[in-house]
């Protein structure tokens, strides 16, 4: 026992390089809290506009949040929320099946044009979608998806479209999982469909966690489609454009600190869906196929 207990406390010394790892782990952590906890305190401040003699809030106040949901004649955040939430959710859907549709196809098929294809996607995957921006614009408006309601579907459209080229990584998880799982299947008289969605998907959890997260963050948190998009449209502005439009000169005096509260509850959302999605992450770690 002596001897275990030496070791133990042997083991159990710190080295100066752990301590100066620690210290620096410290220090980045604070850095990476600091703006979320200063966000937050200046959601409860009782004091208007942006600069104020202290740093610490003098009161407190669930005013900031209140006037995000009564306060909606000049700023309806409450719209923006609902529109932002729609076209998150159905950006999601689609950018999800369109993704694991594409990359379970370059990973499992072989055809003629596969490698080009991949090439082009990964030339174009290097230019930010933004600089397409004015033609995709002209395209809508063309089509008739620039003016009222139908403002959502083109954000749908404009997000989820050019998902697919989004491949590479969903398509190397594809390519780890062993191929006899699904000939054992087509064996039994199992098509193709039935091997995708009893075998693959259920051992493809992870990588579907990862693509959900990202193709709801995307129109979550855009601004300049959403900005160019919408216009002048003020019904159907996303919480992006609203939380901008609340440090414009004429109104961020007295919405300076409930954008800071409608920074808080737009996360709130994206907070859910980690949640969610890391149990699926989790359960999808005990085992695979099942029956």
């Amino acid at each position: 026992m002596a001897k275990s207990n030496n070791g133990i406390k042997a083991r159990s010394k710190w080295t100066l390089g752990d301590i100066v790892v620690h210290i620096i782990l410290v220090i980045l952590s604070v850095i990476w809290v600091l703006p979320i906890a200063w966000i937050i305190m200046i959601s409860f401040r009782g004091e208007k506009g942006q600069y104020v003699s202290t740093l610490l809030p003098k009161s407190l106040t669930l005013a900031n949040y209140t006037k995000l949901f009564t306060d909606t004649g000049i700023l309806n955040f409450m719209q923006m929320f609902k529109n932002t939430l729609i076209i998150a959710i159905f950006s999601c859907i689609i950018s999800t099946a369109f993704v694991l549709a594409v990359s379970y196809c370059m990973s499992r098929m072989r055809f003629r044009l596969r490698k080009p294809f991949m090439n082009v996607a990964l030339i174009l995957g290097m230019f930010p979608g933004f600089m397409a921006m004015i033609a995709v614009y002209y395209i809508l408006k063309v089509l008739g998806l620039s003016e009222g309601s139908l403002i959502r579907v083109a954000l749908v459209l404009v997000y989820s479209g050019g998902s697919g080229l989004g491949f590479y990584i969903a398509k190397g998880f594809f390519d780890t999982i062993p191929k006899s799982l699904e000939e054992a299947a087509y064996l039994d008289g199992a098509t193709r469909w039935q091997s995708f969605t009893r075998i693959i998907i259920p051992l493809s959890r992870p990588i579907i966690v990862y693509t959900v997260l990202n193709s709801f963050l995307a129109p979550w948190i855009d601004f300049v489609f959403a900005k160019v998009i919408c216009r002048a449209n003020k019904d159907y502005y996303t919480v992006s454009i609203g939380l901008w439009n609340m440090l414009e000169k004429e109104y961020v005096y007295n919405w300076f600190n409930s954008f800071a509260a409608g920074a808080v509850l737009i996360s709130v959302p994206i907070i859910i869906l980690f949640m969610v999605m890391q149990k699926c992450y989790k359960d999808s770690m005990s085992g695979g196929v099942k029956g």
